[in-house]
């Protein structure tokens, strides 16, 4: 029978060695993300795989925030964040910089995930964009974008948390990222 480590039993690197270590190349955008808990999982997600970043634009809040950290746990420290009045200046500034930038959402065309045509070009990095949590990405950041993936869906709700969709989302790339890496 396996036995649940203790936390100090865990080799996890300090925050000042995260800020210095190399990131995966991924940035999320939050666009209009109203729940605290909902950023701070976020925060949280891109901590765990090391992403480059967190992009948090229009109302989503910004830390410090109590709200924030009690589901990002000091990750909100760590991951390097930005914040944009508006969105659609977030996903111009990632494509200046040579990244692709992908509107996480139901759309026209979209790219079913797993599909593994999609995010293995090789660019500077890559955006994703996720959306508020009533009114997902909004229209104007979606022509913006790239492109569109979406994560199929087989029950008879149409949406999950964004909390959720970005951690599979994120899970996904650092998944064909890392194993390229090899």
């Amino acid at each position: 029978m396996a036995r649940k480590l203790k936390t100090i039993e865990i080799d996890r690197i300090s925050v000042e060695e995260y800020q210095k270590a190399e990131k995966m190349p991924l940035v999320v955008i939050l666009d209009n993300v109203r729940s605290m808990h909902n950023i701070g999982s976020v925060f949280r997600t891109c901590d765990a795989f090391r992403a480059e970043g967190v992009f948090l634009c229009g109302i989503t809040a910004t830390p410090p925030q109590n709200e924030i950290h009690k589901t990002a746990l000091g990750a909100e420290e760590s991951v390097e964040w930005t914040y944009f009045k508006e969105t659609t200046e977030a996903v111009r500034t990632l494509q200046e910089k040579g990244y692709r930038v992908f509107a996480i959402e139901q759309c026209e065309g979209a790219t079913m995930l797993p599909d593994d045509s999609c995010c293995l070009e090789e660019v500077k990095g890559y955006g994703v964009v996720m959306g508020n949590e009533v009114h997902g990405v909004a229209q104007e950041v979606i022509d913006r974008c790239d492109g569109c993936l979406e994560i199929p869906q087989h029950g008879t709700k149409h949406s999950m948390n964004v909390s959720v969709t970005a951690g599979i989302i994120i899970w996904e790339y650092a998944r064909r990222y890392f194993s390229r890496q090899k």
